[in-house]
Protein backbone atom coordinates (compact mmCIF):
# COMPACT_ATOMS: atom_id res chain seq x y z
CA UNK A 1 0.00 0.00 0.00
CA UNK A 2 2.84 2.38 0.87
CA UNK A 3 4.53 1.49 -2.44
CA UNK A 4 1.33 2.31 -4.37
CA UNK A 5 1.03 5.68 -2.59
CA UNK A 6 4.66 6.56 -3.36
CA UNK A 7 4.27 5.44 -6.99
CA UNK A 8 1.08 7.50 -7.37
CA UNK A 9 2.86 10.53 -5.88
CA UNK A 10 5.77 10.20 -8.31
CA UNK A 11 3.44 9.87 -11.30
CA UNK A 12 1.43 12.90 -10.13
CA UNK A 13 4.58 15.01 -9.68
CA UNK A 14 5.89 13.96 -13.09
CA UNK A 15 2.60 14.83 -14.78
CA UNK A 16 2.58 18.21 -13.04
CA UNK A 17 6.17 18.90 -14.08
CA UNK A 18 5.53 18.00 -17.74
CA UNK A 19 2.53 20.29 -18.06
CA UNK A 20 3.91 23.08 -15.89
CA UNK A 21 6.14 24.85 -18.42
CA UNK A 22 5.46 22.81 -21.56
CA UNK A 23 9.15 22.77 -22.39
CA UNK A 24 9.08 19.29 -23.91
CA UNK A 25 6.59 19.90 -26.70
CA UNK A 26 3.00 18.87 -26.96
CA UNK A 27 0.27 18.37 -29.52
CA UNK A 28 -1.92 20.66 -27.40
CA UNK A 29 -1.14 24.17 -28.58
CA UNK A 30 -1.53 27.20 -26.33
CA UNK A 31 -3.83 29.74 -28.05
CA UNK A 32 -1.45 32.64 -27.33
CA UNK A 33 1.54 30.77 -28.79
CA UNK A 34 -0.54 29.83 -31.85
CA UNK A 35 -1.58 33.45 -32.46
CA UNK A 36 1.99 34.72 -32.07
CA UNK A 37 3.40 32.07 -34.40
CA UNK A 38 0.77 32.67 -37.08
CA UNK A 39 1.45 36.42 -36.88
CA UNK A 40 5.15 35.78 -37.56
CA UNK A 41 4.26 33.52 -40.50
CA UNK A 42 1.87 36.18 -41.87
CA UNK A 43 4.63 38.79 -41.57
CA UNK A 44 7.09 36.36 -43.16
CA UNK A 45 4.91 35.87 -46.24
CA UNK A 46 3.82 39.51 -46.53
CA UNK A 47 7.38 40.88 -46.37
CA UNK A 48 8.58 38.21 -48.81
CA UNK A 49 5.86 39.17 -51.29
CA UNK A 50 6.74 42.85 -50.82
CA UNK A 51 10.35 41.91 -51.71
CA UNK A 52 11.41 43.70 -48.54
CA UNK A 53 14.52 41.71 -47.62
CA UNK A 54 15.23 43.64 -44.42
CA UNK A 55 11.70 43.17 -43.05
CA UNK A 56 11.63 39.54 -44.23
CA UNK A 57 14.86 38.78 -42.38
CA UNK A 58 13.35 40.47 -39.29
CA UNK A 59 10.99 37.46 -39.10
CA UNK A 60 14.00 35.11 -38.74
CA UNK A 61 16.02 33.95 -35.77
CA UNK A 62 19.75 33.77 -36.37
CA UNK A 63 21.59 31.74 -37.21
CA UNK A 64 18.83 30.81 -39.67
CA UNK A 65 18.89 27.39 -41.34
CA UNK A 66 17.28 26.28 -44.61
CA UNK A 67 17.37 22.75 -45.99
CA UNK A 68 16.32 22.63 -49.63
CA UNK A 69 17.50 20.90 -52.80
CA UNK A 70 19.58 18.55 -50.66
CA UNK A 71 21.66 21.37 -49.22
CA UNK A 72 21.72 23.03 -45.78
CA UNK A 73 22.24 26.78 -45.94
CA UNK A 74 23.03 28.75 -42.81
CA UNK A 75 22.57 32.50 -42.63
CA UNK A 76 24.56 33.66 -39.62
CA UNK A 77 22.94 37.09 -39.38
CA UNK A 78 20.75 39.57 -41.25
CA UNK A 79 22.12 41.72 -44.03
CA UNK A 80 24.39 39.15 -45.67
CA UNK A 81 22.30 38.94 -48.86
CA UNK A 82 21.07 41.53 -51.29
CA UNK A 83 17.52 41.69 -52.66
CA UNK A 84 18.62 40.96 -56.20
CA UNK A 85 20.20 37.62 -55.27
CA UNK A 86 17.02 36.54 -53.45
CA UNK A 87 14.20 37.83 -55.64
CA UNK A 88 15.57 38.18 -59.20
CA UNK A 89 16.01 34.42 -59.78
CA UNK A 90 12.41 33.84 -58.66
CA UNK A 91 11.13 36.64 -60.89
CA UNK A 92 13.07 35.28 -63.88
CA UNK A 93 11.11 32.06 -63.39
CA UNK A 94 7.83 33.97 -63.57
CA UNK A 95 7.23 34.38 -59.82
CA UNK A 96 5.12 37.30 -58.68
CA UNK A 97 3.98 36.26 -55.19
CA UNK A 98 3.47 33.32 -52.84
CA UNK A 99 0.67 32.32 -50.47
CA UNK A 100 0.18 29.82 -47.67
CA UNK A 101 -2.06 26.89 -48.60
CA UNK A 102 -1.98 25.59 -45.05
CA UNK A 103 -0.11 26.08 -41.79
CA UNK A 104 -0.65 23.45 -39.13
CA UNK A 105 1.18 23.55 -35.84
CA UNK A 106 1.97 19.92 -35.10
CA UNK A 107 4.01 20.29 -31.90
CA UNK A 108 4.75 23.18 -29.62
CA UNK A 109 6.33 24.25 -26.38
CA UNK A 110 6.68 27.68 -24.82
CA UNK A 111 9.83 28.31 -26.88
CA UNK A 112 9.70 26.09 -30.00
CA UNK A 113 7.01 25.23 -32.54
CA UNK A 114 6.98 22.81 -35.49
CA UNK A 115 4.70 23.95 -38.31
CA UNK A 116 3.66 21.75 -41.23
CA UNK A 117 3.20 24.16 -44.13
CA UNK A 118 2.38 24.17 -47.77
CA UNK A 119 2.72 27.25 -49.94
CA UNK A 120 2.17 28.03 -53.60
CA UNK A 121 4.07 30.32 -55.91
CA UNK A 122 2.07 32.35 -58.42
CA UNK A 123 2.59 34.32 -61.60
CA UNK A 124 1.18 37.86 -61.86
CA UNK A 125 -1.86 36.53 -63.73
CA UNK A 126 -2.72 34.28 -60.74
CA UNK A 127 -1.68 31.00 -62.34
CA UNK A 128 0.34 28.64 -60.15
CA UNK A 129 4.00 28.03 -60.70
CA UNK A 130 4.30 25.36 -58.04
CA UNK A 131 3.17 23.96 -54.69
CA UNK A 132 5.70 23.17 -51.95
CA UNK A 133 5.45 21.19 -48.73
CA UNK A 134 7.67 22.47 -45.92
CA UNK A 135 8.41 22.19 -42.22
CA UNK A 136 9.08 25.45 -40.40
CA UNK A 137 10.53 25.58 -36.92
CA UNK A 138 9.96 28.78 -35.01
CA UNK A 139 11.70 29.59 -31.74
CA UNK A 140 11.15 32.20 -29.11
CA UNK A 141 14.47 33.85 -28.34
CA UNK A 142 15.08 37.12 -26.50
CA UNK A 143 11.35 37.54 -26.01
CA UNK A 144 10.26 37.21 -29.65
CA UNK A 145 9.19 34.47 -32.04
CA UNK A 146 11.01 33.98 -35.34
CA UNK A 147 11.63 31.39 -38.04
CA UNK A 148 14.74 29.45 -37.01
CA UNK A 149 14.72 26.60 -39.53
CA UNK A 150 13.01 25.69 -42.76
CA UNK A 151 13.04 22.37 -44.53
CA UNK A 152 11.44 22.74 -47.91
CA UNK A 153 10.97 20.95 -51.19
CA UNK A 154 11.16 24.33 -52.93
CA UNK A 155 14.29 25.24 -54.82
Amino acid sequence: MLFAAVLFGCVALTAFKLTEGNERGSHEIDAKVKAEVYKVLDDYMNTFNAKNLKAWEATYQFPHHRLASGKMNVLENAGLRDSASVFVPLQKGGWDHSAWDHRNIVQASDTKVHVDTRFSRYKADGSKLGVYESLYILTKENGRWGVKMRSSYAE
